[in-house]
């Protein structure tokens, strides 16, 4: 009897420690957290890798995986197939998924200027406007990217059809500058510190400058909210507290950019960022610095601008009705103390 006792305590703790062992595994899995950068080297998306460096998601208690994919397109499909649980991406597609029946939303707004610019090869003197890119091949990061839709809708108001161009998907990086020297695009839409090698060596000149507050405003009509952390709004809803560390994390983020220099906050990114030229990268920085916000909060006006933006030639938005206050939310980023 005394035995049988004793089997049965054994089995008994055993089963206690198997079921708490389940029970941490399964809290740490949960606090693990996918993230997909649509090519974190990019300045538009220094937030991701920034937060990684500065340990606030350590701070916070949770586990960030930071991926990286070189086109936007890519990453949000990731985030569709589940593979993922956010995106580092352009806004815009929060807008163009909610078209198509899908709802994914900003939880924590990085910029109000897409950062972006369009060059134009110097081997081609005689594009001087956008409307001079009819018939020529252009350079987006991928098919359906935010590149291709501000690329889009410039061509649209200079008056061209999406037929008049040809979009050609080059990612970013040398792959773009070898396009563009290989005369397979003859211009293209890229972020640093792509623009500050093409231009440092000649090889290309500015068309369009989305870098800045005044240059988005002229080019697009208002603000235009461009780098985000975007989730599947369902899954936002079924992990408040996983949400509310990563806000946590990436407004101490956005408010540490705004109160540190160019050089400090480089200081702080992998090396091979700077693709050897470190002062330039940190010039780069200095001049685009005021497209980041300083609290991670969505502008009031610029969901507007994103939706007038893809109206403008997008059939899957064109007359479509959109819920706008769906596809962001500030709930999380106002939380933060």
């Amino acid at each position: 009897m005394r035995s049988s006792r004793a089997l049965f305590h054994t089995v008994a703790l055993s089963l206690v420690m198997t079921a708490a062992s389940l029970a941490a595994t399964a809290a740490n899995a949960a606090d693990k957290i996918s993230i997909m950068v649509g090519g974190y080297e990019k300045q538009i998306y220094l937030p991701a890798k920034l937060a990684e460096s500065l340990g606030y998601f350590k701070d916070e208690g949770i586990e960030v995986e930071l991926l990286n994919e070189s086109a936007g397109v890519d990453a949000e499909n990731q985030l569709l197939a589940g593979a993922v649980q956010g995106v580092v991406g352009f806004y815009d597609h929060c807008v163009d998924l909610q078209a198509k029946g899908k709802f994914i939303k900003s939880v924590v707004q990085f910029s109000q200027a897409p950062g972006e610019v369009e060059l134009v090869s110097a081997k081609h003197p005689e594009i001087k406007s956008f409307a001079d890119l009819k018939g020529k091949s252009v350079g987006v990061t991928g098919l359906g990217s935010s590149t291709n839709f501000l690329t889009l809708y410039m061509a649209s108001k200079a008056g061209l059809s999406p037929a008049d161009v040809t979009p050609v998907p080059v990612g970013a990086g040398q792959t773009f500058i070898a396009a563009l020297q290989q005369d397979a695009i003859q211009a293209g839409m890229t972020t640093e510190p792509t623009i500050s090698r093409l231009l440092k060596t000649g090889e290309a000149k500015v068309l369009v400058d989305l870098r800045t507050l005044k240059g988005t405003e002229e080019a697009l009509g208002g603000t235009y909210p461009a780098a985000s952390l975007y989730m599947d709004a369902a899954w936002v809803d079924a992990h408040k507290e996983e949400v509310q560390k990563l806000a946590n994390a990436f407004v101490k983020t956005m408010r540490f950019i705004h109160t540190h220099s160019a050089a400090e906050i480089a200081d702080k990114m992998p090396k091979d960022f700077y693709v050897g030229d470190k002062d330039g990268y940190i010039k780069a920085l200095d001049a685009g610095k005021e497209m980041f916000t300083p609290d991670g909060v969505m502008p009031e006006d610029g969901p507007k601008t994103v939706l007038a933006v893809l109206s403008e030639f997008s059939k899957n938005v064109k007359g479509k009705t959109i819920d706008l206050s769906k596809t962001y939310t500030t709930e999380f980023v106002k939380n933060v103390k």
